[in-house]
This record gives structure tokens, C-alpha cells and sequence, in this order.
């Protein structure tokens, strides 16, 4: 099932990549042909696109390695670097936008915007995007991958800002106002650079080890706690963080003073199970430990160990 989903991942990255490459190239042509900042602009955010989609294509290669000597806990981190590094690469595409709009704003506009090529590659763009991001989130969400989410969410934009382009494109048309042009270029920068900082933000959050949201360490505590007449999970016993596509939780139970290795083996892997079915790539690491009934059952035991 592992290796199925990777063979996916790596298809619809390799997806992304042609079409971002296609795009490129089709806006800076209309770019250049028609002299619109707002479609250069649009060019310019489809080439961080394709640098992000490179990024996310080798992250899932590299991610999908088994873990080896010099990484014992996997490579998932190189899914959430490629998602840090695709968010900045977004909030700087945004920012060369501004720059650049607001310099044609007070200089003036000099596109002619006559050439229907550019309308013609924005509606191209709006469907071709719509399609593979669909792709992107339906792989992402099934092997939780922050890098081909940050991808998705890439294209999404894309999806939005060539829509805006696209319409505005038509205004100008009918209406003559070369202004609409810059103004639409500051409005698709604004929206491509809030889209950089949430995909940062989240790809930060993993890479400092956040700890899972409180919904998921509910549903771990809901898994122990029904086997509370045999187990319970230690005050503060519980740990979990996301690493690239894999979930990795600590779990401190206590069992009876009497309960036998093979009694705790078993119950530790019946819990293990059922958290498997809701993390399907998790590594879950139990430490089990007595409850002491009386008060001075601890100090016999380490009284006992100790000679």
C-alpha cells in the first residue's frame, strides 16, 4: 500500500512539473506579445510554480526512502523543507509582482492589450490548474504530504490569479483602461504572497516539531482508553509529531503490578493496530510501566532492582 501511494505521489509531482513547465511558457509569450504586466506576472508566478514543482518531485523521491544509518528516523523532513522552501519562493514571486506594478503604476502603462492570445492563455491556464491541483490534493490528503499540498495550494492560486487576470483582461478590452492592468497585478501579488506565508507557516510548524493538533491526540487518548480495565496511559504520556508523510507517536502506559510480559506485548500491539487504521504511515513507540497500588510499592521495586 506504501509503495502504491509513492509510485502515485511521484506521478502527479512529475504532472505538476509539465504543466507548470507548459504554462510558463504559453504566459510568457502572451506576456511579451501583448505587453500585460498582469500576465507577466502571472508568467513569473507559474515559474515559481515550476521551481516548487521540482522541489516537491525530488522531496517525494527522497522522502520515500527507507530509513539507513546516517537517518535513522527516515527522510519525511525533506518534505517539509521543500514545503518551507516553496512558501518563500511564493512570498518573493509576490513581492517582485508589487514591485513592479507599482513602478507601472507611476511611470504609466505602455501594454496594448489588443491581443487576444493572452485571454486565450489565461482561460487555458484556469483549466489546465484546476486539473492538477485536484490531482495534487487528492494524493496529498490520502498520503498526508505537506509538499505536494504546498504544491496543490501553488496551483490553487494559480487557478485564482488567472481567473482575476482573465477577467481583467476582458475589462480592459471593452472599457480601454490600461490601469486595470497594474492594479490586477498588485491584487493577484497580494493573494499569491498570502498563500507563501500560510505554506511556510505550516511547513515551519512541522519542521520545529509541533506537536499534532488536539483533535488527533484525542483520538489516540479515545484508542488507549478503551482498554482502560487493563491499561492506562500515564498522566502527560503522550507524544506525537508529523514528519513529512509519517506520524511519529510516543505513548507511556501503566499496567497492573501482575500483568505478564506477554499480556502487556499483546495489549501494546492491539493498540497499536487501531492507531494504525487512522495513521496509515505512523511509527508509534510504547514504554510500559507499573501502577504502584500502595505507597511504598515503588521503593520496594527499586530496593529489589537494585541489589
Amino acid at each position: 500500500m506504501y509503495i502504491h501511494i509513492n509510485k502515485i505521489k511521484k506521478l502527479v509531482a512529475g504532472l505538476s512539473i509539465l504543466s507548470n513547465v507548459i504554462l510558463t511558457l504559453l504566459k510568457i509569450v502572451a506576456g511579451i506579445i501583448s505587453g500585460s504586466l498582469s500576465i507577466i506576472s502571472e508568467a513569473i508566478h507559474s515559474l515559481s510554480d515550476f521551481a516548487a514543482s521540482i522541489l516537491t518531485f525530488f522531496s517525494v523521491i527522497k522522502s520515500s526512502q527507507p530509513a539507513d544509518k546516517d537517518h535513522p528516523y527516515g527522510h519525511g523532513k525533506y518534505e517539509d523543507m521543500s514545503g518551507f522552501i516553496e512558501g518563500v519562493l511564493i512570498i518573493l514571486a509576490s513581492l517582485f509582482i508589487i514591485y513592479e506594478a507599482v513602478k507601472k503604476i507611476i511611470i504609466g502603462t505602455s501594454g496594448t492589450t489588443e491581443n487576444p492570445l493572452g485571454i486565450i492563455v489565461m482561460f487555458i491556464a484556469v483549466v489546465m490548474n484546476i486539473i492538477v491541483s485536484s490531482l495534487l490534493f487528492a494524493v496529498a490528503k490520502k498520503s498526508n504530504s505537506i509538499s505536494l499540498y504546498a504544491d496543490g495550494e501553488h496551483l490553487r492560486t494559480d487557478v485564482f490569479s488567472s481567473l482575476g487576470v482573465l477577467i481583467g483582461l476582458v475589462l480592459i478590452k471593452i472599457t480601454g483602461y490600461t490601469v486595470l492592468d497594474p492594479i490586477i497585478a498588485l491584487l493577484v501579488a497580494a493573494f499569491i504572497y498570502r498563500t507563501g506565508y500560510t505554506i511556510s507557516k505550516r511547513a515551519l510548524v512541522r519542521l520545529l516539531d509541533y506537536s499534532l493538533p488536539n483533535e488527533d491526540i484525542e483520538k489516540i487518548k479515545e484508542i488507549v482508553n478503551g482498554f482502560n480495565d487493563l491499561v492506562k496511559l500515564k498522566e502527560n504520556g503522550i507524544k506525537a509529531r508529523q514528519i513529512g508523510p509519517s506520524t511519529d507517536i510516543d505513548l507511556i502506559l501503566q499496567f497492573p503490578g501482575d500483568t505478564s510480559i506477554c499480556e502487556c506485548h499483546n495489549i501494546c500491539d492491539e493498540i497499536e493496530k487501531q492507531i494504525q487504521t487512522i495513521y496509515l504511515n505512523c511509527s508509534i513507540s510504547i514504554h510500559s510501566e507499573p501502577i504502584c497500588y500502595k505507597n511504598n510499592c515503588r521503593d520496594n521495586c527499586e530496593k529489589k532492582f537494585s541489589k
